[in-house]
């Protein structure tokens, strides 16, 4: 797929098939979000793949907008180590890159995908490290859901003239 069209018609999936991601496809997709741009390269992105269905379970439990967890074949936590990135703002910018990254890469390769925040809710964040034991350097920052898509979203044009400013506001 072309990255332009990529750009243009992905679109947020939370029906899922139930089938498991590959794990060619999920490597994919992890690789995506590692090329990801990070502030002064400081790289402070961690993955957390979360296939088993306790945990998966206990996270759309948790998680009200994650409900479509348990039919995906998996949920790949997006974490930032602030022992890497002190920055919490460059650290943030950096994961949301990545998922970015890993939403594209998910849609080229035909899966659907969606972006579950965490960060900055507090028990959001306090929960997924509680069900996945990290580390207190490391911070939930979102999640991406992925799996073979059972729904075709409608392709929006956002494009807003009146949101560009030149040179001045």
């Amino acid at each position: 797929m072309d990255i332009l069209e990529a750009i243009f018609t992905r679109r947020s999936i939370r029906k899922f098939t139930g089938e498991a991601i590959n794990d060619e496809n999920l490597n994919i997709i992890l690789k995506a979000g590692f090329q990801a741009p990070s502030a002064h390269n400081r790289e402070p992105r961690e993955f957390v793949v979360v296939r088993d269905k306790d945990k998966i379970n206990k996270i759309s439990e948790f998680h009200k907008y994650a409900k479509m967890l348990p039919s995906a074949g998996c949920g790949i936590i997006v974490c930032g180590d602030i022992d890497k990135q002190e920055e919490i703002g460059f650290l943030i910018e950096d994961c949301s890159a990545s998922i970015e990254n890993m939403l594209l890469a998910s849609h080229g390769l035909g899966l659907g995908a969606v972006w579950c925040g965490l960060y900055p809710k507090e028990d959001l964040v306090d929960n997924m490290s509680k069900i996945l034991n990290l580390p207190d350097n490391i911070i939930p920052v979102g999640m991406v859901v992925v799996g073979k898509k059972d729904q075709e979203a409608k392709i929006i044009d956002r494009y807003n003239e009146e949101c560009i400013h030149y040179d001045k506001w």
